[in-house]
């Protein structure tokens, strides 16, 4: 409905170019009058006053001015319209392009220095604009996607114990609420991303030692460690270095980048876990040994929804805690990146400001 009233009216800036172009051509007659009535006038003036007298030059040159200036307008005209009027009216273009909807419009670049950067960086936007759109699309296949395999087990379960094909036995009951507390995590999830990614996500920054978060995150996961044959490892350079910050959800990042480091290390691997001060700052690192990540994921593995799995056969994860992990980062104005490498596993990052 958004496009059809797009296309049904213009928008006013749409409606003043357009008012614009159909102005030119009139423009264009009006200019050649006014040249037709100086050049004639000038004519009539030069055999008048050439009649009555011996300086026929100097009223050549009197008479002709007034046409040789029209004609140096109509040239500076034609080049100022040639090097500012067409690429202003392919921006304009655009720009009603973009207010309809078409993302795929850009501006044709010309040598003009005086517009160049300015189109650079226009289509620049457009391509971003393109790019956002495009994960908006996704996201919303991607979340519909995640909904709809637990909700048809749920379904499925219910209406079988209904028409009695399965008995309401403890085990399916389970699986159903299984079902449940999955679309619940989504769902909660879905809410900390976009609050973290709208700035609205609330912290409640405290004074801790660095070291007591890395002995929490150590006793949380080194049975799961040990039961898989993961030998985890802790190096704290400084272990009465202070962090002023949310420790829930520094807690929350380095639990998700533990549970994927333990997910994808195979038996008798290494996963360590590692702090050291950075430009007054501290650097935390969370390294495995595990199977790596391709180098053409490496871009995208913050993204919502992205797995290794390509299939999504697995269903333990929402999809979404790398994502959660990267806006929480940047919520304490730190960063988090990843090194990978196939094979010899993965490193993630991260840096936080003093």
């Amino acid at each position: 409905m958004m496009h059809n009233h797009h296309n049904s009216s213009d928008s006013p800036p749409s409606r003043r170019w357009r008012g614009g172009r159909r102005f030119f051509p009139f423009a264009i007659f009006f200019f050649s009058f006014i040249l037709l009535f100086i050049g004639g006038t000038a004519a009539v003036l030069y055999l008048i006053f050439s009649e009555y007298s011996g300086v026929r030059n100097i009223w050549l040159l009197v008479c002709g001015a007034p046409f040789a200036v029209v004609v140096l307008a109509l040239i500076t005209v034609v080049t100022l319209y040639a090097r500012f009027g067409r690429p202003l009216k392919h921006i304009f273009d655009a720009i009603d392009s973009v207010a309809e909807g078409d993302l795929s419009v850009r501006v044709p670049e010309d040598n003009s220095p005086q517009f160049h950067e300015l189109i650079k960086r226009f289509n620049k936007m457009i391509v971003e604009l393109e790019r956002a759109e495009q994960q908006r699309r996704n996201l919303t296949a991607d979340i519909a996607h995640e909904l709809r395999t637990p909700l048809h087990i749920i379904q499925g379960n219910l209406e079988g114990i209904i028409d009695g094909i399965y008995q309401p036995s403890p085990e399916h009951i389970n699986n159903t609420l299984d079902e449940t507390k999955l679309l619940a995590r989504l769902v909660n999830d879905l809410q900390t991303l976009s609050l973290a990614e709208a700035g609205q996500l609330p912290l409640h920054p405290t004074r801790f030692l660095l070291a007591d978060l890395m002995h929490d995150l150590t006793t949380s996961f080194s049975s799961q460690a040990a039961s898989l044959g993961i030998d985890l490892q802790t190096k704290i350079t400084n272990p009465d270095k202070e962090l002023t910050a949310d420790y829930d959800r520094l807690n929350q990042v380095l639990s998700n980048l533990m549970s994927n480091a333990i997910r994808h290390t195979p038996q008798a691997g290494t996963i360590s876990l590692e702090t050291e001060s950075s430009n007054g700052g501290v650097r935390i690192t969370v390294r495995d040994t595990g199977t790596g990540i391709p180098a053409e994921d490496i871009p995208f593995i913050f993204d919502r929804f992205w797995r290794g799995d390509k299939s999504r056969a697995e269903r333990v994860n929402s999809g979404l805690g790398l994502a959660i992990a990267k806006q929480l980062i940047l919520a304490h104005h730190g960063t988090i990146e990843a090194q990978s490498e196939i094979g010899k596993g993965t490193t993630f990052i991260i840096e936080l400001p003093k």
